[in-house]
Protein backbone atom coordinates (compact mmCIF):
# COMPACT_ATOMS: atom_id res chain seq x y z
CA UNK A 1 0.00 0.00 0.00
CA UNK A 2 2.92 2.32 -0.74
CA UNK A 3 0.80 4.75 -2.78
CA UNK A 4 -1.73 5.10 0.04
CA UNK A 5 1.10 6.39 2.23
CA UNK A 6 0.58 9.67 0.37
CA UNK A 7 -2.74 10.04 2.20
CA UNK A 8 -3.26 10.82 5.91
CA UNK A 9 -3.02 7.59 7.90
CA UNK A 10 -6.11 8.62 9.88
CA UNK A 11 -8.21 9.58 6.84
CA UNK A 12 -10.92 7.06 7.81
CA UNK A 13 -10.37 7.00 11.57
CA UNK A 14 -13.71 6.50 13.31
CA UNK A 15 -15.28 5.21 10.09
CA UNK A 16 -16.46 1.70 9.26
CA UNK A 17 -16.36 0.05 5.85
CA UNK A 18 -18.23 -3.14 4.93
CA UNK A 19 -16.99 -5.23 1.99
CA UNK A 20 -18.90 -8.15 0.47
CA UNK A 21 -16.69 -10.92 -0.82
CA UNK A 22 -13.96 -9.39 1.34
CA UNK A 23 -12.06 -12.57 2.10
CA UNK A 24 -9.76 -12.49 -0.92
CA UNK A 25 -8.70 -10.83 -4.15
CA UNK A 26 -9.66 -7.31 -5.15
CA UNK A 27 -12.16 -7.02 -2.31
CA UNK A 28 -9.62 -7.93 0.36
CA UNK A 29 -7.24 -5.45 -1.25
CA UNK A 30 -9.90 -2.74 -0.92
CA UNK A 31 -10.50 -3.68 2.73
CA UNK A 32 -6.75 -3.53 3.30
CA UNK A 33 -6.61 -0.06 1.77
CA UNK A 34 -9.29 1.28 4.10
CA UNK A 35 -7.69 -0.44 7.11
CA UNK A 36 -4.35 1.17 6.25
CA UNK A 37 -6.04 4.57 6.46
CA UNK A 38 -7.63 3.98 9.86
CA UNK A 39 -11.02 2.43 9.11
CA UNK A 40 -12.71 -0.37 10.98
CA UNK A 41 -13.69 -3.10 8.54
CA UNK A 42 -16.54 -5.58 8.23
CA UNK A 43 -16.21 -8.34 5.65
CA UNK A 44 -18.46 -11.17 4.58
CA UNK A 45 -18.02 -14.16 2.35
CA UNK A 46 -18.99 -17.81 2.00
CA UNK A 47 -15.81 -19.40 3.39
CA UNK A 48 -14.95 -19.02 7.07
CA UNK A 49 -11.31 -20.02 6.59
CA UNK A 50 -10.73 -17.20 4.10
CA UNK A 51 -12.48 -14.71 6.34
CA UNK A 52 -10.40 -15.70 9.37
CA UNK A 53 -7.15 -15.33 7.40
CA UNK A 54 -8.30 -11.95 6.07
CA UNK A 55 -9.24 -10.85 9.59
CA UNK A 56 -5.77 -11.71 10.90
CA UNK A 57 -4.19 -9.75 8.04
CA UNK A 58 -6.36 -6.69 8.64
CA UNK A 59 -5.89 -6.79 12.40
CA UNK A 60 -2.14 -6.87 11.86
CA UNK A 61 -2.52 -3.49 10.15
CA UNK A 62 -4.30 -2.28 13.28
CA UNK A 63 -7.95 -2.35 12.18
CA UNK A 64 -10.94 -3.49 14.21
CA UNK A 65 -12.48 -6.26 12.10
CA UNK A 66 -15.87 -7.97 12.05
CA UNK A 67 -16.34 -11.10 9.93
CA UNK A 68 -19.54 -12.89 8.95
CA UNK A 69 -20.19 -15.95 6.85
CA UNK A 70 -22.88 -14.75 4.44
CA UNK A 71 -23.88 -15.43 0.85
CA UNK A 72 -24.94 -12.17 -0.82
CA UNK A 73 -27.85 -14.01 -2.42
CA UNK A 74 -29.29 -14.48 1.08
CA UNK A 75 -30.75 -11.14 2.17
CA UNK A 76 -31.34 -12.23 5.76
CA UNK A 77 -27.71 -13.36 6.10
CA UNK A 78 -26.52 -9.99 4.80
CA UNK A 79 -28.77 -8.13 7.23
CA UNK A 80 -27.29 -10.16 10.06
CA UNK A 81 -23.74 -9.51 8.86
CA UNK A 82 -24.32 -5.78 8.70
CA UNK A 83 -25.96 -5.76 12.12
CA UNK A 84 -22.98 -7.62 13.54
CA UNK A 85 -20.57 -5.13 12.00
CA UNK A 86 -22.56 -2.26 13.48
CA UNK A 87 -22.49 -3.89 16.91
CA UNK A 88 -18.77 -4.76 16.81
CA UNK A 89 -17.55 -1.61 15.06
CA UNK A 90 -20.08 1.13 14.25
CA UNK A 91 -22.68 2.02 11.63
CA UNK A 92 -21.12 1.70 8.20
CA UNK A 93 -19.88 4.79 6.38
CA UNK A 94 -18.98 2.96 3.17
CA UNK A 95 -20.40 -0.19 1.60
CA UNK A 96 -18.35 -1.98 -1.06
CA UNK A 97 -20.44 -4.41 -3.12
CA UNK A 98 -17.70 -6.64 -4.47
CA UNK A 99 -18.91 -10.25 -4.33
CA UNK A 100 -18.91 -11.68 -7.84
CA UNK A 101 -18.84 -14.85 -9.90
CA UNK A 102 -17.33 -15.45 -13.31
CA UNK A 103 -16.27 -18.17 -15.72
CA UNK A 104 -15.70 -18.46 -19.45
CA UNK A 105 -18.68 -19.82 -21.37
CA UNK A 106 -19.77 -19.16 -24.95
CA UNK A 107 -23.44 -18.24 -24.96
CA UNK A 108 -24.51 -21.38 -26.81
CA UNK A 109 -22.90 -23.51 -24.09
CA UNK A 110 -24.06 -21.37 -21.17
CA UNK A 111 -26.80 -23.02 -19.11
CA UNK A 112 -29.71 -21.01 -17.74
CA UNK A 113 -28.53 -21.94 -14.24
CA UNK A 114 -25.02 -20.68 -15.02
CA UNK A 115 -26.40 -17.37 -16.31
CA UNK A 116 -28.69 -17.05 -13.30
CA UNK A 117 -25.91 -17.83 -10.82
CA UNK A 118 -23.76 -14.92 -12.02
CA UNK A 119 -26.68 -12.48 -12.18
CA UNK A 120 -27.80 -13.55 -8.71
CA UNK A 121 -24.35 -13.17 -7.13
CA UNK A 122 -23.35 -9.96 -8.90
CA UNK A 123 -26.55 -8.00 -9.47
CA UNK A 124 -29.01 -9.37 -6.92
CA UNK A 125 -26.20 -9.59 -4.37
CA UNK A 126 -25.33 -5.94 -4.93
CA UNK A 127 -28.94 -4.87 -4.49
CA UNK A 128 -29.29 -7.03 -1.38
CA UNK A 129 -26.21 -5.44 0.19
CA UNK A 130 -27.29 -1.91 -0.69
CA UNK A 131 -30.82 -2.45 0.59
CA UNK A 132 -29.64 -4.15 3.78
CA UNK A 133 -27.14 -1.37 4.40
CA UNK A 134 -29.48 1.51 3.64
CA UNK A 135 -30.49 2.43 7.18
CA UNK A 136 -26.91 2.54 8.42
CA UNK A 137 -25.80 4.53 5.38
CA UNK A 138 -28.65 6.98 5.90
CA UNK A 139 -27.49 7.52 9.48
CA UNK A 140 -23.91 8.21 8.43
CA UNK A 141 -24.69 9.89 5.07
CA UNK A 142 -22.35 7.28 3.70
CA UNK A 143 -21.52 5.99 0.26
CA UNK A 144 -21.72 2.82 -1.83
CA UNK A 145 -19.05 1.53 -4.18
CA UNK A 146 -20.07 -1.18 -6.64
CA UNK A 147 -17.46 -3.31 -8.40
CA UNK A 148 -18.38 -3.34 -12.07
CA UNK A 149 -16.28 -4.43 -15.07
CA UNK A 150 -15.46 -3.55 -18.66
CA UNK A 151 -17.99 -6.19 -19.71
CA UNK A 152 -20.69 -3.73 -18.60
CA UNK A 153 -20.00 -1.46 -21.55
CA UNK A 154 -17.97 -3.55 -24.03
CA UNK A 155 -19.16 -6.96 -25.30
CA UNK A 156 -16.67 -9.78 -24.62
CA UNK A 157 -16.50 -13.32 -25.96
CA UNK A 158 -17.76 -15.94 -23.51
CA UNK A 159 -18.95 -13.24 -21.08
CA UNK A 160 -22.63 -12.67 -21.93
CA UNK A 161 -23.66 -13.58 -18.38
CA UNK A 162 -21.12 -11.24 -16.79
CA UNK A 163 -21.88 -8.38 -19.17
CA UNK A 164 -25.58 -8.55 -18.36
CA UNK A 165 -24.90 -8.65 -14.61
CA UNK A 166 -22.35 -5.83 -14.58
CA UNK A 167 -24.42 -3.59 -16.86
CA UNK A 168 -27.25 -4.10 -14.39
CA UNK A 169 -24.96 -3.13 -11.52
CA UNK A 170 -23.99 0.14 -13.22
CA UNK A 171 -27.64 0.95 -13.88
CA UNK A 172 -28.52 0.11 -10.28
CA UNK A 173 -25.67 2.34 -9.11
CA UNK A 174 -27.04 5.29 -11.07
CA UNK A 175 -30.60 4.72 -9.90
CA UNK A 176 -29.48 4.66 -6.27
CA UNK A 177 -27.41 7.80 -6.83
CA UNK A 178 -30.56 9.45 -8.14
CA UNK A 179 -32.92 8.19 -5.45
CA UNK A 180 -30.73 8.15 -2.37
CA UNK A 181 -28.89 11.41 -2.94
CA UNK A 182 -31.58 13.13 -0.85
CA UNK A 183 -30.33 11.11 2.12
CA UNK A 184 -26.75 12.20 1.50
CA UNK A 185 -25.82 8.75 0.19
CA UNK A 186 -23.43 8.74 -2.75
CA UNK A 187 -23.32 5.78 -5.16
CA UNK A 188 -20.50 5.04 -7.62
CA UNK A 189 -18.87 2.07 -9.30
CA UNK A 190 -15.34 0.98 -10.19
CA UNK A 191 -14.64 -1.02 -13.35
CA UNK A 192 -11.30 -2.78 -12.86
CA UNK A 193 -9.23 -3.98 -15.77
CA UNK A 194 -7.03 -7.09 -15.67
CA UNK A 195 -5.75 -7.34 -12.09
CA UNK A 196 -2.75 -9.56 -11.48
CA UNK A 197 -2.79 -12.24 -8.80
CA UNK A 198 -6.57 -12.57 -8.60
CA UNK A 199 -8.92 -15.49 -9.10
CA UNK A 200 -10.50 -13.61 -11.98
CA UNK A 201 -7.25 -13.51 -13.92
CA UNK A 202 -6.74 -17.23 -13.35
CA UNK A 203 -10.18 -17.95 -14.79
CA UNK A 204 -10.25 -15.41 -17.59
CA UNK A 205 -6.65 -15.61 -18.77
CA UNK A 206 -5.81 -19.28 -19.31
CA UNK A 207 -2.44 -20.38 -20.66
CA UNK A 208 -0.19 -17.56 -21.78
CA UNK A 209 -3.08 -15.12 -22.20
CA UNK A 210 -2.07 -13.12 -19.09
CA UNK A 211 1.26 -12.01 -20.57
CA UNK A 212 -0.36 -11.20 -23.91
CA UNK A 213 -3.01 -9.09 -22.16
CA UNK A 214 -0.34 -7.11 -20.32
CA UNK A 215 1.34 -6.33 -23.64
CA UNK A 216 -1.98 -5.21 -25.12
CA UNK A 217 -2.94 -2.84 -22.29
CA UNK A 218 -2.03 0.74 -23.34
CA UNK A 219 -0.10 1.26 -20.06
CA UNK A 220 1.75 -2.01 -20.80
CA UNK A 221 1.10 -3.71 -17.48
CA UNK A 222 -1.51 -5.57 -15.51
CA UNK A 223 -3.24 -3.75 -12.68
CA UNK A 224 -2.77 -4.51 -9.00
CA UNK A 225 -5.26 -4.75 -6.16
CA UNK A 226 -3.62 -1.58 -4.82
CA UNK A 227 -4.74 0.25 -7.97
CA UNK A 228 -8.35 -0.62 -7.19
CA UNK A 229 -7.97 0.11 -3.49
CA UNK A 230 -6.69 3.57 -4.36
CA UNK A 231 -9.74 4.26 -6.50
CA UNK A 232 -12.05 3.02 -3.74
CA UNK A 233 -10.55 5.15 -0.98
CA UNK A 234 -10.73 8.18 -3.29
CA UNK A 235 -14.43 7.63 -4.00
CA UNK A 236 -15.15 7.19 -0.27
CA UNK A 237 -13.09 10.20 0.77
CA UNK A 238 -14.02 13.87 1.13
CA UNK A 239 -12.16 14.47 -2.14
CA UNK A 240 -15.14 12.86 -3.91
CA UNK A 241 -17.88 14.45 -1.81
CA UNK A 242 -19.65 15.78 -4.93
CA UNK A 243 -19.12 12.64 -7.03
CA UNK A 244 -22.12 10.34 -7.41
CA UNK A 245 -23.63 8.26 -10.21
CA UNK A 246 -20.20 7.79 -11.77
CA UNK A 247 -18.38 4.74 -13.11
CA UNK A 248 -14.63 5.04 -12.57
CA UNK A 249 -12.75 2.85 -15.06
CA UNK A 250 -9.42 1.62 -13.69
CA UNK A 251 -8.13 -0.57 -16.51
CA UNK A 252 -4.92 0.97 -17.84
CA UNK A 253 -6.85 1.77 -21.03
CA UNK A 254 -7.61 -1.90 -21.74
CA UNK A 255 -11.10 -1.29 -23.09
CA UNK A 256 -10.24 1.65 -25.33
CA UNK A 257 -9.63 -0.51 -28.43
CA UNK A 258 -12.54 -2.86 -27.65
CA UNK A 259 -12.47 -6.55 -26.80
CA UNK A 260 -11.52 -8.07 -30.15
CA UNK A 261 -7.92 -8.85 -29.26
CA UNK A 262 -8.88 -10.39 -25.93
CA UNK A 263 -11.54 -12.48 -27.66
CA UNK A 264 -8.97 -13.80 -30.14
CA UNK A 265 -6.62 -14.68 -27.28
CA UNK A 266 -9.39 -16.59 -25.51
CA UNK A 267 -10.39 -18.42 -28.68
CA UNK A 268 -6.77 -19.45 -29.20
CA UNK A 269 -6.41 -20.56 -25.58
CA UNK A 270 -9.61 -22.62 -25.75
CA UNK A 271 -8.62 -24.29 -28.99
CA UNK A 272 -10.91 -22.23 -31.18
CA UNK A 273 -14.04 -23.47 -29.40
CA UNK A 274 -15.59 -19.99 -29.55
CA UNK A 275 -15.49 -19.74 -33.33
CA UNK A 276 -18.78 -19.80 -35.20
CA UNK A 277 -20.23 -23.16 -36.26
CA UNK A 278 -20.52 -22.95 -40.04
CA UNK A 279 -21.46 -26.58 -40.62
Amino acid sequence: MQDLALLPSDLFAGKTVFVTGGGSGINLGIARGFATLGASVGICGRTLDKLEKAKAELEEIGAAVSISVADVRDYDALEAALARTEAECSSIDCLVCGAAGNFLAPAEALSPNGFKAVVDIDLLGSFNAARAGFEQLRQTRGNIIFISAGQAFVPYYAQAHVGAAKAGIDNLMQNLALEWGRYGIRSNSIAPGPIDGTEGMKRLAPGNVKDRIADAVPLRRLGSVEDIAGAAVFLASPLASFVTGTRLVVDGGQNLPGSGLYGKMIQDAMGGSLTADRS
